[in-house]
């Protein structure tokens, strides 16, 4: 159910991660120009256009219908989204299960108010490590690395 990314699946990847910044990330800094502007739809499917490093860093849970993605490059889970439609089915714990056995994936960054992502990382054997980072100028976020197999 899991597999590489393919060029069909790039405005797929694209909708979910613009969904689930706006119902993840928009509560904590309410900025309209960003999220209802800036981010799109279109702009995010280019940055994983056939041939670039996030397409080929890419993996989707497919069961028919593509629910989820991991972008896995050096050692950092750089991406995880479910679409909000099938969260909770474990189709995130699939796709961190893989990024971390297949890919070799050993740590990633947490938007530090994001308590529910936290939890599932903490649930699925990640740990943060007391790290933390400003991304962008007013973004906080903590590292987590794997503390247990999968």
């Amino acid at each position: 159910m899991i597999r590489h990314a393919e060029n069909g699946d790039i405005s797929r990847i694209a909708e979910m991660i613009v969904y689930n910044y706006r119902i993840n990330f928009y509560p904590f800094f309410q900025n309209d120009p960003f999220y209802f502007g800036e981010l799109n739809v279109l702009d995010i499917a280019a940055e994983f256009a056939p041939g670039t490093q996030r397409f080929l860093e890419s993996y989707v849970y497919d069961d028919g219908v593509v629910k989820g993605f991991v972008q896995v490059g050096d050692g950092e889970i750089k991406k995880l989204y479910v679409e909000p439609s099938f969260q909770s089915q474990g189709i995130g714990a699939a796709l961190l299960q893989f990024a971390v056995n297949e890919c070799g994936g050993k740590w990633l960054w947490v938007l530090a108010h994001n308590a529910r992502g936290k939890a599932f990382y903490e649930r699925n054997g990640f740990a943060l490590t007391g790290e933390e980072i400003i991304e962008d100028e007013f973004v906080p976020l903590q590292k987590m690395k794997i503390r247990r197999s999968l």
